[in-house]
């Protein structure tokens, strides 16, 4: 009887032992660990993979689900695939929200890699001669960025109307005549073999070997709308895991890494999500010549 006594009394306290752990992971308690999906550009990942690293002492697993293009990171985050993406412009995602009715909000930036205008036969903007071709991305935000990247360059000016996307009634004066060709973003680093110039996103400069310092023009660092950001459901913005997301990406750590790795190819670019929503003001942001 004694031993049947024991045998319950053993038992009835490891069953309370388990329940009050449950409990406690049910509630996140300190040795929760958190899963997170987070939607990267397939181009580059090395500050992603330090994130997951430094995450890692947090409590927080980070799960990189990398896509090879600019639209369906969107689209994966809206229908829930992924807790977070991290890989666009504040400018871009704007755009690209509004025509696709998507409900997603920035909720913290990330860096800005400046467009720079590169050129294999010229070495400067003022070599650049009356009929050049000038290769362009072809996707509306980033067209409107080459465009506006060649009027601070002081090569053609811009409508007062534009409003960051770009087309080719958006010009209004092209002194040089130059012949804008809009091709796909990837392509832009091939063109230079061909073309006089070509403005090229960071990261398929990047890829190309190419280095902003040996750009003829780029893009200054303070340029709002081209800062990029981490973008989650509408909703989610107060979530503990995804605020953490932003947290890790400001950290000294994370800066310090970004600085040593991209060498002024990507900048870290840390601003309020309000300074990131009031960007429209700042289209003719000047920019920076070599």
């Amino acid at each position: 009887m004694k031993k049947i006594l024991v045998t319950i009394i053993v038992l009835t306290f490891a069953l309370i032992t388990a329940a009050c752990g449950n409990e406690k992971g049910a509630s996140g308690g300190s040795d929760d660990v958190k899963t997170v999906k987070v939607g990267v550009s397939s181009g580059d990942t090395r500050t992603w993979e330090y994130i997951v690293e430094l995450a890692k002492k947090k409590n927080l697993n980070i799960e990189l689900v990398t896509f090879n293009d600019y639209i369906q990171p969107n689209l994966a985050l809206s229908e829930g695939e992924i807790d977070a993406n991290s890989f666009q412009t504040v400018a871009y995602f704007d755009e690209f929200i509004q025509d696709q009715n998507l409900k997603l909000e920035a909720i913290g930036s990330t860096v800005i890699a400046p467009m720079g205008l590169y050129s294999k036969k010229h070495k400067s903007i003022k070599d650049i001669p009356d009929g050049a071709t000038i290769a362009v991305p072809n996707e509306a935000t980033n067209w409107g960025r080459g465009l506006l990247l060649l009027q601070e360059a002081g090569l053609i000016t811009l409508k007062d109307e534009f409003n960051g996307s770009g087309s080719a009634n958006i010009i209004k004066d092209n002194p040089k005549n130059l012949k804008i060709k809009p091709v796909a973003a990837g392509s832009t680093p091939r063109l230079l073999d061909d073309a006089d110039a070509s403005t090229i996103n960071s990261n398929f400069a990047v890829e190309a070997g190419l280095n902003l310092k040996d750009s003829l023009f780029h893009e200054s660092e303070t340029a709002k709308p081209y800062i990029n950001i981490i973008a989650v459901k509408k909703g989610d913005a107060d979530r503990p895991e995804l605020q953490k997301l932003v947290e890790l990406y400001h950290s000294k750590e994370v800066e310090a890494f970004i600085k040593k790795t991209y060498k002024g190819s990507s900048i870290p670019a840390y601003v309020t999500v309000d300074e990131l929503l009031n960007y429209q003001n700042s289209w003719t942001k000047p920019a920076n010549e070599k």
